[in-house]
């Protein structure tokens, strides 16, 4: 029997500039091969900042996508730039919930589905399924991905106090809270004794094979035959945010470098592709002298990028250790391109842990210009040499979003068994699901 879930995640196809982006759109896409028909309900294309059709055809016939009234208040409400802080709390986008409440109750009568998932990073997008959730009965799986509140993030108390409001009603009130990564499955754990452990589950995210199947080299040929520009590339795919991936102490080391003769424009150049952030970085590469080594490059389309990956000599992921529960979504793109990474996070973090367990990568400390001198200029001398190891084929199979989707189509089935004490303690906790 095909059972159904309905999908509440903001981001979703036309939007762009986000991996996040392919967790529910590979979800969506692999679920019915696991027995679930997904219904997703999304954002007005209206509520995105940027958008994109490149990847509307990536969305599988098979899903029914409903797109509900919502708007971003610091677009379409500012003046001169302001808007109201309650408008924009917890997030920009909260006008979602008053759109997506109804729609939402509209596709559960129509479609009767058995489970409602819904995704963070968008708080909106919780508070949606939780509303859902009481209105309707149906189980609730809280996709939660990263924590979504620490000592200091965010930044701002008033939207930390909400965010920690949200995230305390999801963890108590969902039967299951997903997680992807094992550190933010034991601080959730630890931050909430109270809950069975069992509702944490891990699942991480991962990389569509059947995309890079399309962008993959022919048989026969090497990536590197079809560039024109012999510089040493290192490539940075995504967004840069300001705190989380600061690439200050990496200026500083490729200033260094650039004033002792070791890198020069004729050999080496990065492309931070896709930054969202070019304005604030700009200023920060003349002031270290390499604005001729860096290029700041415009977003692109998601198979473009793929193929930009394949093609780079080096890839590159910033992330900080107040991010250290966290894994950039890009790593699992960039170890099935299999091209060498230079990662500049913290070694106790778990991106560094899964880089280590996956037996690829160099790693230095984001915030340490002399480390990242010397792990770059070794760096590009192994993977000039080709002595940089990378994941084979085989072990690259283990990250797939299919492999990943028949994890959360386990945890789905799990919500609909009858006697969820028995479950509970088939799972090893001694208390009932709640």
């Amino acid at each position: 029997m095909v059972r159904k879930v309905l999908m509440v995640a903001y981001h979703f196809p036309p939007l762009r500039g986000s991996s996040g982006i392919q967790r529910t759109l590979k979800f969506s896409s692999y679920l019915p091969d696991c027995g679930w028909e997904p219904i997703v309900l999304t954002a007005h294309p209206r509520a995105y900042e940027s958008v994109s059709s490149d990847q509307m055809g990536d969305i599988s016939p098979r899903v029914t996508v409903s797109r509900a009234f919502a708007f971003d208040t610091a677009r379409h409400l500012a003046v001169f730039r302001r808007y109201p802080r309650l408008l924009a709390l917890p997030d920009r986008w909260v006008s979602w919930l008053a759109g997506a409440i109804p729609a939402g109750l509209s596709l559960v009568r129509r479609h009767r589905p058995d489970v409602i998932w819904s995704t963070y990073p968008i708080a909106t997008a919780h508070l949606i399924g939780w509303a859902l959730h009481r209105l309707t009965g149906l189980p609730w799986v809280a996709d939660m991905r990263d924590p979504m509140t620490d000592d200091d993030y965010p930044s701002d108390r008033l939207t930390r106090s909400v965010f920690r409001w949200i995230e305390n009603l999801t963890v108590r009130s969902a039967d299951a809270v997903i997680c992807t990564t094992p550190g933010a499955v034991e601080d959730y754990r630890r931050r909430f004794p109270g809950v069975p452990a069992t509702r944490f589950r891990l699942i991480e995210n991962g990389y569509d094979e059947e995309v890079f199947s399309a962008v993959l080299p022919k048989q026969g040929t090497a990536a590197e035959d079809h560039r024109t520009d012999k510089r040493f590339t290192l490539l940075h795919s995504g967004i840069i945010y300001p705190s989380e991936r600061d690439p200050s102490a990496l200026f500083a080391a490729l200033g260094k470098l650039r004033a002792e003769g070791m890198v020069n424009a004729g050999s080496f150049r990065l492309v931070l592709r896709a930054t969202a952030h070019d304005d604030h970085l700009r200023p920060m590469l003349q002031a270290n002298g390499i604005a001729d080594l860096v290029d700041l490059a415009p977003p692109c389309p998601y198979r473009e990028a793929l193929g930009e990956m394949l093609n780079a000599d080096g890839l590159l992921l910033l992330q900080a250790a107040n991010c250290n529960r966290q894994v950039p979504a890009k790593l699992y793109e960039y170890l099935r391109a299999r091209r060498p990474v230079l990662a500049l996070t913290d070694p106790a973090g778990d991106t560094a842990s899964t880089l280590l367990h996956a037996g690829a990568g160099t790693i230095a400390r984001l915030d340490d210009a002399d480390a990242i001198r010397v792990a770059l200029i070794d760096f590009i001398k192994h993977a000039k040499s080709g002595s940089v190891p990378v994941l084979s084929e085989a072990s690259a199979q283990a990250f797939s979003r299919r492999a990943r989707t028949r994890e959360l189509a386990a945890v789905l089935d799990a919500c609909l068994r009858p006697n969820k004490l028995a479950l509970s303690m088939e799972l090893g906790d001694e208390k009932p699901l709640s």
